[in-house]
């Protein structure tokens, strides 16, 4: 009891510390102050923090706050160390976190300079001292975030979301609370500026395990999100941060991606803040969808865009290629896969096989001779393919086997003026190849 009882009064010391303040720097017992103030530092500065310990608590009963800065700092190690040895009394070590606690705010309060620093120092106690009282960190955590924005320690923000959780499983918050606390955290990280590569690495793992967290914990089902945003976005379609929100916590969210909603939103952004990535995005899921003529459109701002890489420019138009080949667009395939041919040397020998693939599959009209010609354009790709890419060998030959099957009988090209090793010119389907006539 006597324990609580200096507690207490420590604590009541800083309610009256404004009226101590306005009688002068050391109050108004200043002598008391000032050598309360001398007998702990010396203590403190040997270490001895046993002995320093009731002459600090009596320069913090008798010196105003702003008396020394040093004398709030140096009280967060004093108590730190009574907790620690007074980890068996439960209501004694609970008094010591609560006056710990208030150290921290009134440093702040009364040295703003410091303040961020002061409510980052409290975040680290609060975790190390009350992480088992999920509500008590959660509340701590929302204060300093509130306070610090972005200067916050990256860590606290997953510690936020932890505690977050806990009381979401509990009952104690609801599911609502929670996603927006998620985006809220995540674009606090978004803004934090690392200091170094150490600050960069940590940002980022706080983000993957912030991530991981929301996904595994089911605070968001599909059809909670679905009645959460949908008319949040029809009420404010022009707010690109919703629409961030939106995508970002419907990618986290298993099976949630194939919805109008979802769709909506990605379109927004793409409207109010066009890039190549969502772009190209919108490509694949307008295709996913079976909407061919809208996934090439993007697909095709995706790549006439400026912030797309060479790189990965040569990719994506290798993708559109192939998209176009597999939903009856052929000659809009051929015209692409003959650009990555051109410009590509490391996927020239995948353009190739598909260019070789899109003449195989592709059926004119005339005579029989120009009925089977794609198949000799067909095959010369192939051949172009395995050259290019040696690792296509084996499945080039193998297409150029199944063409040749098609190739005119000698005499049948005869009949038509035609002869083996002849320059021939293919023109069908929107497209033009010159090849040689071979024959059976």
């Amino acid at each position: 009891m006597k324990k609580l009882t200096l507690v207490i009064l420590t604590l009541s010391a800083m309610l009256l510390g404004t009226n101590v303040f306005a009688q002068g720097k050391y109050g108004a017992d200043s002598a008391k102050c000032i050598t309360n103030l001398s007998f702990y530092k010396e203590y403190f500065k040997q270490k001895n923090y046993d002995e320093a310990m009731p002459s600090w608590r009596n320069a913090y009963k008798f010196c105003p706050p702003t008396a020394n800065q040093n004398m709030l700092i140096d009280g967060t190690t004093l108590l730190r160390q009574m907790i620690s040895k007074n980890a068996k009394d439960a209501a004694y070590r609970q008094a010591l976190v609560d006056s710990l606690i208030t150290l921290h705010k009134t440093r702040a309060q009364y040295y703003p300079k410091y303040a961020v620093t002061a409510y980052n120092n409290m975040g680290q106690d609060m975790f190390n001292y009350v992480k088992n009282n999920p509500k008590k960190l959660y509340d701590g955590m929302e204060f300093i975030i509130a306070n610090n924005q972005a200067e916050v320690r990256p860590t606290f923000l997953l510690f936020n979301m932890q505690a977050a959780v806990e009381l979401f499983q509990a009952g104690q918050l609801d599911a609502e609370t929670v996603i927006n606390l998620y985006q809220r955290n995540s674009d606090l990280l978004e803004k934090i500026v690392p200091a170094n590569d150490a600050d960069k690495e940590q940002v980022a793992n706080v983000k993957n395990d912030m991530g991981s967290l929301f996904a595994s914990s089911k605070v968001a089902s599909c059809e909670s999100l679905l009645a959460l945003y949908t008319p949040r976005l029809e009420a404010d379609p022009d707010n690109l941060q919703l629409a961030q929100s939106i995508v970002k916590t419907m990618s986290m969210t298993e099976g949630c991606d194939n919805n109008d909603l979802f769709l909506k939103a990605v379109t927004t952004m793409n409207r109010l803040d066009p890039s190549a990535s969502s772009s190209y995005y919108l490509f694949r899921l307008h295709g996913a969808r079976g909407n061919v003529k809208e996934a090439i459109v993007y697909m095709e701002n995706a790549l006439a865009s400026e912030d797309v890489e060479d790189s990965r420019k040569a990719d994506w138009t290798y993708e559109l290629a192939t998209f176009c080949f597999k939903n009856g667009e052929s000659a809009r395939a051929f015209e692409y896969a003959s650009k990555v041919a051109a410009e590509n040397e490391a996927l020239a020998g995948k353009a190739y096989f598909l260019i070789g693939n899109i003449w195989g599959a592709t059926r004119c009209g005339g005579d029989e001779i120009a009925r089977r010609a794609p198949y000799w354009v067909a095959c010369d790709y192939m051949n172009k393919a395995k050259a290019a890419d040696p690792s296509l060998t084996d499945e080039a030959n193998r297409y150029i086997s199944q063409y040749s099957v098609y190739f005119p009988e000698t005499a049948e090209a005869f009949m038509y003026d035609i002869t083996r090793g002849q320059s021939y010119t293919v023109v069908c389907g929107g497209m033009r190849a010159t090849t040689t006539v071979r024959t059976r």
